[in-house]
């Protein structure tokens, strides 16, 4: 997959993460697309590690919006003032 790709596929991510936790996020969209490629490595490496499904299966979308999430919760978490 090439970079470009890469950084669509992480911005898609990102923004469902972020439309799917609520609350304020104020974060650019440099941090929404670092936010989705984080999920999506942590959900895909994840996921077939623990034999959950197998690469290329749409189960992994769903694992990277969850894993977006997680890395979501955690950097609000972080940048909490």
């Amino acid at each position: 997959m090439g970079i470009i790709a890469t950084i669509i596929i992480g911005l898609i991510i990102g923004l469902v993460a972020r439309f799917i936790k609520p609350g304020d996020d104020s974060m650019g969209w440099i941090m929404t697309i670092l936010l989705g490629i984080g999920g999506s490595l942590l959900a895909t490496y994840g996921g077939q590690a623990l034999g959950i499904y197998q690469a290329g299966q749409g189960a992994g979308f769903i694992g990277a919006v969850v894993g977006a999430v997680v890395l979501l919760i955690i950097y609000g978490l972080v940048t909490r003032r």
